[in-house]
């Protein structure tokens, strides 16, 4: 949030188990609005394919926060 408050896009990308936690974050920070990535949890003990296949997976939603965040352009 720091960087797109000083012009840079930004994405955030959140694993299913932190979403409240990141939610709370957010409002406290002053964008209860803020949107993110959920991905499935957890993280640490996935191979790379799996990695791989979880961020394949979240591109959509991180082009369609870039396209609303750019008004429409990315």
């Amino acid at each position: 949030m720091a960087a797109e408050r000083r012009g840079t896009p930004a994405l955030g990308v959140m694993t299913e188990a932190f979403v409240d936690a990141a939610e709370a974050m957010a409002g406290a920070l002053g964008d209860a609005a803020y949107g993110f990535a959920v991905i499935s949890h957890p993280v640490s003990s996935a191979t790379d394919e799996g990695l791989r296949a979880r961020a394949e997976a979240t591109l959509e939603q991180l082009r369609s926060q870039l396209k609303s965040s750019n008004g429409g352009g990315a």
